[in-house]
């Protein structure tokens, strides 16, 4: 039931594609290393690193983006290790997204590598799911790459779908069928709902789409906030999100991991300089500023902690955003653990060139979900 009692009433039909490269940044090695191809393979650095990504291969071992590149090694010893040539994924991803304009201009990129499109207005005589068919097969045309397509009436059920045949492949949920497939998914793929979520909402027993539209909306907002009402409406197949192809960005971000721990704070303090240069250069080219400046410490045994400080008005120039870092730093440096990681962000933000999100560093437009897909 509605705040009102009643049961919502669904938005109009829309027609949404999703868009999803298969193992993207180790996809394109393979494609231009054929010595790679057919084996395991991981982007990222193998010392003091992360998997910035992982092949199919190296998946069937466990091998998953974000995990510390030796827990990777250990889980696959014959795991291939190449650096990341993030030149090389923006040259491709534009290749991509040339190709979706051709069909629409309602594009919103999520990432280097995947993206939603509204055809609803753009079909031209065709069906949403031949234009799918289209646009992996000129991918794959142009790039010599694979991409998996989900085709639904709304953004939360096309990335669902994206992921249901992958790799290479195309689902479709249809209107019709959309709160029926969603009564079945396990709550732990419901898209923004991560492990600690899940794991509250099943101490509730919600264990699937069913459990979850079983509840009032009074109860999901109690216990979850705003989240709240889109748990109860994605529950009954409804996501009325519009493909932005403007994101507004919140932040500019720039991190680094490090292959040695950082233990001398002269040592941080200069790392923290790199990343303030970065973040800066990139505030300045988009003629955007901000008032919050974000400290994101890892320490060695992986515990992560941010600080921040806002200011009453934009941060002036680079020199002030960085003093502001490393005084956040020195209440946080001392730890036997020594730091693996530093990052800074920017947020706040106030201009003219906040159109899309961006982080800096090692993922650089990496994926802001946990898995890469």
């Amino acid at each position: 039931m509605s705040a009102g009692g009643q049961e919502p009433v669904p938005d109009p039909v829309r027609r949404i594609v999703h868009v999803d490269m298969d193992a993207f940044y180790a996809s394109v090695e393979q494609r231009d290393n054929p010595a790679l191809r057919g084996h395991p393979v991981a982007v990222g650095g193998i010392e003091r690193g992360v998997v910035a990504a992982a092949s199919y291969e190296a998946r069937v071992f466990g091998v998953r983006s974000a995990m510390p590149s030796k827990r990777a090694l250990r889980l696959c010893p014959d795991l291939i290790f190449v650096k990341p040539r993030f030149d090389v994924y923006r040259a491709v991803s534009q290749q991509i997204r040339a190709i979706f304009a051709e069909y629409t201009p309602l594009i919103e990129p999520l990432s280097l590598d995947e993206a939603y499109l509204d055809l609803t207005d753009h079909l031209n005589g065709r069906t949403a799911t031949r234009i799918a068919q289209e646009i992996r097969a000129r991918i794959f045309q142009d790039t010599g790459l694979t991409a998996s397509a989900g085709v639904s009436y709304n953004k939360f059920l096309a990335k669902i779908a994206s992921d249901q045949r992958k790799p290479n492949g195309l689902f479709v949920i249809p209107p019709e069928a959309g709160p029926d497939f969603v009564a079945g998914l396990p709550i732990g793929d419901f898209r923004g709902i991560g492990p600690a979520t899940a794991a509250r909402m099943q101490a509730h027993g919600i264990y699937n789409g069913a459990d979850l539209r079983r509840q009032s909306l009074d109860f999901l907002i109690a216990r979850f906030g705003k989240a709240g009402s889109y748990y109860w409406n994605v529950a009954r197949g409804i996501d009325s999100r519009e493909v932005k192809p403007d994101r507004i960005r919140k932040s500019i971000g720039a991190e680094n991991t490090f292959f040695t721990d950082l233990r001398d704070i002269d040592l941080a303090n200069k790392e923290l300089e790199v990343l303030a240069n970065k973040v800066w250069r990139h505030a300045t080219r988009s003629e955007t500023r901000g008032r919050t400046v974000t400290l994101k410490v890892k320490y060695g045994d992986f515990r992560q902690i941010t600080r921040a400080r806002s200011l009453a008005r934009v941060v002036a120039d680079e020199q002030e955003m960085l003093a502001i870092a490393q005084d956040l730093l020195i209440p946080v440096f001392a730890d036997p653990q020594g730091i693996r990681l530093l990052g800074i962000t920017l947020s706040g933000l106030e201009g003219g060139g906040m159109a899309e999100p961006r982080q800096l560093g090692l993922f650089d437009d990496e994926k802001g979900d946990d898995t890469e897909n």
